[in-house]
């Protein structure tokens, strides 16, 4: 039910591509770097067999897309869902790109992903559909080159198992000093703390930075979630702690509503146990559309891209739309909110707490340790606020909306980087 009808006729990369030269028009970056940023440097697919419980081999198709490693090892997260494409694939790395270099992360761009739905298989064929995934990945990933993480229809167990495979292909000596080849592991792994939330985390930081912006106090106020997975849960839960109400959340199995607030950390455990919000008997069953035309202050969509095109942005009644997924919103969809008034903080700087906490465990990993809550929560919030200066910044100064200055903010990051480096050769 989360997912719109009509999202599956767009082509992510193009759209991409369109938002990018808004971007491009505002810094004029050199002929040669809106080339080299028109396509990702490596498009990896591999089609690879894995034996069924049953006994049965099936083939499966798996992406590793690296857009760009100007600024550092490409890093990104693979998803396992059966609606995974190459163009999805290709413009979730590219964001990737723009996302690191926002919040000023030594890290390029890669997405990845397997077509797959992980609900129709077990728990084993998992785990060898994982490991061969990686193996036949190979040489394409590692802790200085390409750092996968978690994604849609993946999880800490996922990433444990990629980085056991790689890790035992590096030879005994080096185990160890792999350790850092994914991000997003268990804490047992060499996962840092602070990751499982991170990106709903980020939400709510960029939320945080929103509301002092505008003299807006989240005591009180209402929103909505599209989503009820990793991230959309946890930005619920966060901001229900500084006493905001969540009046409403839908995801693929339905949509519900209580104007007095649902109970967000109940939610979330009916979600884990029934797959979806569907069920849930403390709430009101309501339409998608319902739930799009929710009286609220924010609304976070958290659930796949393109689930808001002209048709909800006209039903939306908020005041700001917080992307939790990466894009969410079509270019009809802005065009209408942005017309209305609404304001919208944009993927690559609402959802990069992620990418961020992931930089963190990262440096863990290397350095041998193991920071606190505290201290991660602490630098994650600083490096939210520093970016969401800049591109506030850059918006106004220029006029153009928050994505636009999102964007161009981080291609003058790699494009400097272009410009002191040069072309090899």
């Amino acid at each position: 039910m989360s997912e719109h009808p009509s999202s599956n006729k767009l082509n992510f990369f193009e759209v991409h591509l369109d938002q990018l030269r808004a971007a491009l028009e505002k810094v004029s970056p050199t002929e040669s770097v809106r080339l080299i940023l028109s396509e990702p440097k490596n498009e990896v697919i591999v089609h690879f067999p894995v034996r069924m419980d049953d006994g049965s081999v099936k083939l499966f198709t798996g992406y590793r897309i690296q857009h760009n490693n100007i600024l550092g090892p490409y890093k990104g997260g693979i998803r396992y869902s059966d609606h995974v494409t190459l163009p999805e694939v290709k413009a979730l790395a590219a964001l990737m790109t723009y996302k690191c270099a926002l919040l000023d992360i030594p890290f390029g761009g890669a997405k990845g992903g397997v077509r797959i739905n992980p609900k129709n298989y077990s728990q084993t064929e998992l785990e060898r559909v994982t490991r061969r995934f990686t193996h036949d990945l190979g040489s394409n990933i590692g802790p200085e080159y390409d750092i996968p993480a978690p994604d849609m229809g993946t999880n800490a167990q996922t990433m444990v198992w990629m980085m056991d495979t790689y890790m035992n292909g590096a030879g005994a000596q080096n185990k160890n000093a792999v350790r850092g080849v994914v991000t997003g592991k268990t804490l047992g792994a060499g996962g840092s703390v602070g990751r499982d939330k991170a990106t709903g985390q980020g939400v709510v930081y960029a939320i945080d930075e929103w509301a002092e912006e505008k003299n807006f106090s989240l005591d009180g106020a209402r929103f909505t979630v599209q989503g009820y997975g990793n991230v959309g849960s946890h930005a619920a839960m966060l901001l229900a702690q500084a006493g905001a109400l969540c009046v409403a959340v839908c995801d693929h199995s339905g949509a519900i509503s209580d104007p007095a607030g649902l109970d967000t950390v109940e939610l979330a455990a009916h979600v884990k146990k029934a797959g979806g919000v569907a069920g849930y008997d403390k709430a009101t069953t309501i339409t998608r559309d319902e739930f799009f035309g929710t009286k609220c202050d924010i609304l976070i969509p958290a659930a796949m891209e393109f689930q808001i095109d002209a048709h909800e942005a006209n039903l939306i009644n908020a005041r700001v739309v917080v992307e939790g997924a990466n894009g969410p919103t079509t270019p009809r969809g802005e065009e209408v909110l942005l017309a209305k008034g609404v304001d919208i903080i944009p993927d690559i700087l609402a959802n990069a707490g992620g990418v961020c906490v992931s930089y963190y465990e990262w440096i863990q990993n290397k350095r041998s340790e193991s920071w606190n809550l505290r201290e991660v929560d602490s630098k994650l919030k600083e490096r939210l606020r520093s970016a969401y200066e800049r591109v506030r910044e850059f918006s106004e100064e220029h006029k153009v909306s928050r994505r636009t200055a999102a964007l161009a903010v981080a291609v003058l990051r790699v494009s400097d980087s272009y410009r002191e480096r040069g072309i090899f050769p």
